[in-house]
């Protein structure tokens, strides 16, 4: 029988409880290696250039904004994401497909659910929650960016202009106008120096 190397996972983001539920599922399944556990945000591109997993497991309430997903995404292209979020609707887990994630997960799945995610993720494939209820409640967590609104935060966390932003996209200046206002709105923000300040 051909042994199969180890899909590597590491885990971000999490509360306690969480994070050691996450480490007994991964160390249940002998073709799951964890690691990292417990790393850290703020810190996150570099434990992630130095472990090289495979998937990343990441807590969405723990992110300052869904555009991180796409910056991770971008960044870290060869590393699956798969997020974790309390209860996301259909709409929002598309949005995290969208913005670089391979799979979004609800918290309460099960742990037999999170290694298929897992597994699944590891060879590129999309995982979504199934949802019998349509009356899901409002999710906890940043508010959504859409693609084009990740585009348009990247450009102007590097400083370009309404103007170069809507060159290097393709789209007039009023339509990079109305992303950034969007953007403000749903990071909190009134200024460019507001935005640079929530860090990259």
């Amino acid at each position: 029988m051909q042994s199969r190397t180890a899909i590597t996972v590491a885990a971000a983001g999490f509360e306690d409880l969480v994070r050691l539920g996450i480490q007994a599922l991964v160390q249940a399944d002998d073709h799951l290696s964890l690691v990292g556990a417990d790393l850290p945000l703020d810190r996150l591109d570099a434990f992630l250039e130095d472990l090289e997993p495979a998937v990343l497991l990441i807590n969405f309430g723990a992110l300052s904004s869904a555009a991180e997903v796409h910056r991770l995404h971008k960044v870290h292209p060869a590393v699956r994401i798969v997020v974790l979020a309390n209860r996301p609707t259909p709409s929002e887990s598309n949005q995290l497909l969208a913005l670089g994630a391979t799979a979004c997960l609800g918290k309460e799945v099960q742990a037999r659910d999170i290694r298929n995610a897992i597994h699944l993720a590891s060879r590129g494939l999309h995982v979504m929650p199934h949802s019998d209820d349509q009356t899901a409640p409002e999710s906890v967590g940043p508010v959504l960016l859409t693609p084009r609104e990740a585009d348009v935060l990247e450009l102007l966390r590097q400083g370009r202009s309404n103007a170069e932003i809507a060159n290097a996209l393709t789209v007039s200046v009023e339509t990079v106008r109305t992303h950034r206002r969007n953007i403000y709105r749903k990071l909190g923000v009134r200024t460019r120096r507001e935005l640079a300040s929530l860090g990259s």
